[in-house]
Order: C-alpha cells, then sequence, then structure tokens
C-alpha cells in the first residue's frame, strides 16, 4: 500500500502523521511511505531521517494525495485537503466530526473512508489514540492558565503555588478522566489548592487515594459546580463524550458568579468545547476576555510541544497503521473490532452514531458497512 503523510495546514501544528520510526516499519512491512518535504520539520524530523527511513519525499500535498491509497495525519483535512480527498482512499486521523458540519459534508461528498483516532477504542473501552495527545493536553491545561492569570495578560494575576503568606490558586478541573487527572497532577505539583469534579464515585475514589489528600474530590452535578465557580481562580474543562460533541457545563450568565480575571481552560473545545462562551483560539493569538473572564481555547494544545507529541502519538496510532496497510480498512476493521469503532466515514455513509445524532444525519452502522 502507498501511505501518504502531508504537511500539517492548521494554523500552529507543528505535529506529523508519520514519525521516522513509523516509516521504518511500515517499509519493513512492504509498504511504500510518501512524505511531504517538510512535514515533520516542526517535531524535528527532517528529510534525511525519513529518507533514511526508506520513505519517498515528494514536494507538494497534491502529490501525496494524488498518490497515496491510506492519508496518516494529524488534525482533521482542511478544506483544500478535503477537496483532494477521492473516492475508495482511507483517511486516518483525527477527525472530532460532532462539532464541524462543514467537514462531515465534505467528507461524505468525497467518497473517502475515514477512521476517526478519537473514537478507536480498546478491550476495555478506553480510547487508545486519543489517551496520549489527552495526557499532553492534560500536562499543559495548568501551565497555559497560569500563564493567562497574570495581569499583563488580562487575569487576575493570582500565583499558582501563592508565597508564604498569601494563598495559592483555586483550581477546578471538570472530569476525572484521563485530561482531568494529567491536569491535577500538574496543578498540584505547582502548589495550587486543586479540585476535581467528576460524576463517577469510583473515579472519585480513585483520585482520592492516589493523590493522597493532596486535592479534594467533589461530585459533579450542576449546584455544585455554579457554587464552585465564585471562589474559582481557574477553571478547567476536561470533559469527554466519545465521538459526541461535548456539554456546556458553564452557561455566560454564569460567568458573573466568577471573579474578574479568572481563567477558563477549554480542553474539550476541539469538540466544540463545554463552557457556552468557548471559541476556537489558535497559538499565536490563545485568549480571549467575555465578560471579564479570560479564555483559553487552544483547539490543538498539544501542538505546542510537538516532538512529544508526535512521538506518544506515533506510538499508539503506528500498529493500527501498520494493521490498515497490510490487511486493507475492512479486513482489518473485521479482525478487530475497536478499530472498527473508529470507522465514522464510509463512501458518502455516516457510520458515527454519536455524530448523526449531533449532526442530524442518517447513520449507517459500521458492522452493516463490512459485512457488505
Amino acid at each position: 500500500m502507498k501511505i501518504g503523510c502531508p504537511k500539517e495546514i492548521k494554523p500552529q501544528e507543528f505535529r506529523v502523521g508519520i514519525t521516522p520510526n513509523a516509516a521504518t516499519e511500515a517499509v519493513a512491512h512492504g509498504h511504500e511511505v510518501l512524505i511531504e518535504t517538510g512535514a515533520g520539520t516542526g517535531a524535528g524530523f527532517d528529510d534525511a531521517a525519513y529518507l533514511a527511513a526508506g520513505a519517498t519525499i515528494l514536494q507538494t500535498a497534491a502529490e501525496i494525495f494524488a498518490a497515496a491509497d491510506m492519508i496518516v495525519k494529524v488534525k482533521e483535512p482542511q478544506p483544500g485537503e478535503r477537496k483532494m480527498l477521492r473516492e475508495g482512499q482511507l483517511l486516518f486521523t483525527y477527525l472530532h466530526l460532532a462539532p464541524d458540519p462543514e467537514q462531515t459534508r465534505d467528507l461524505l461528498a468525497s467518497g473517502c473512508t475515514a477512521i476517526a483516532y478519537e473514537t478507536v477504542t480498546d478491550a476495555r473501552g478506553g480510547l487508545p489514540l486519543l489517551a496520549p495527545m489527552s495526557e499532553v493536553a492534560g500536562r499543559l491545561a495548568p501551565q497555559s492558565g497560569s500563564w493567562a492569570l497574570q495581569k499583563a495578560n488580562g487575569g487576575s494575576g493570582v500565583l499558582m503555588g501563592g508565597v508564604p503568606g498569601v494563598r495559592p490558586a483555586n483550581v477546578a478541573i471538570i472530569g476525572g478522566g484521563v485530561v482531568g487527572t494529567a491536569a491535577a497532577r500538574v496543578a498540584v505539583g505547582m502548589g495550587a489548592n486543586v479540585t476535581v469534579l467528576d460524576r463517577s464515585i469510583p473515579r472519585l475514589s480513585y483520585l482520592d487515594d492516589v493523590f493522597m489528600g493532596r486535592l479534594t474530590t467533589q461530585y459533579s452535578d450542576a449546584a455544585a459546580l455554579e457554587e464552585l465557580i465564585a471562589r474559582m481562580d481557574m477553571v478547567i474543562g476536561a470533559v469527554l463524550i466519545p465521538g459526541a460533541a461535548a456539554p456546556q457545563l458553564i452557561r455566560r450568565d454564569q460567568l458573573a458568579l466568577m471573579q474578574p480575571g479568572s481563567v477558563l481552560v477549554d480542553v474539550a473545545i476541539d469538540q466544540g468545547g463545554c463552557f457556552e462562551t468557548s471559541k476556537a483560539t489558535t497559538h499565536a493569538d490563545p485568549i480571549y476576555e467575555v465578560d471579564g473572564i479570560i479564555h483559553y481555547c487552544v483547539a490543538n494544545m498539544p501542538g505546542a510541544v510537538a516532538r512529544t507529541s508526535t512521538i506518544a502519538l506515533g506510538n499508539a496510532t503506528m500498529p493500527f497503521m501498520l494493521a490498515l496497510a497490510d490487511k486493507g480498512w475492512k479486513q482489518a476493521c473485521l479482525d478487530d473490532p475497536n478499530l472498527l469503532n473508529g470507522l465514522n466515514v464510509h463512501a458518502g455513509q455516516l457510520t458515527y452514531a454519536a455524530v448523526g445524532k449531533a449532526l442530524g444525519i442518517d447513520v449507517v452502522s459500521p458492522q452493516a458497512i463490512v459485512a457488505a
């Protein structure tokens, strides 16, 4: 199979879909790997590293899309890229379709088969291709939020760890999953007073045990959250419903309850955001203010640490990429129901129920697609 990897073109996205190590493995499996020149530069991989791995360097994304049987990326294809997709071509990348009707329409119109990293599962019901980036984004969230808290950036001027005689920042993390746990680890390490909210009592018990009393756990409901945000300097949104639009947990009118200069960090922005006032931002212009509250809503947070993120993502995606290339997408999905859960689009049909519900589009089950 010809596996193509174009350079990412989303603003300030420095990751790359295939590492030289993954290219080496694919070539050893008998596949041809096509890399757009400069695709790995932002992550610290030059063209020479790919040539040494046995890959072929092409000059433009158009050449990659024209030649490849499978396109491997990081971020969702941008409008210009979607025009280059074709019927029968396989796309393997993050998609986040639920809040993105325009992308969904374009993928359906292209006739391609699209498998989304974020809905591939594992035997325990986890999300193995989302988890490494969730770890990165979670660890970045308190760092980014602490920067936004600085007075020069519009924040309240509260230091995360405080100093002797002055209280540290109060930080609430909504969601105790992979993102929330990673965020809590860093926020606690920075010396903040941390509260994690979740609706799973077993998860809260786990966090209480792991952190050994260094944070507070609280069951998440609307009343508890409303009471809590009035005392918080920073709120990190870390909720996830796999493949679906994120629930909006803080309304605009509730911003009036918060202290001026407090910060909202929305790690769920790829799925539409978990605050009513959230809108996607970039690393070049990461924050904005609504009703005195600073919002940090960068849609590709892990892109800021591109080398770490690329290697972590490549480690997770490589086995699935090789299975798709070795067997073809249909046989690979028949052999692995967890990979089948990643199928979102095939030949003009939507195949992921949560996306269909969010966008009001009829869905065909992925099982019916592979059985046909």
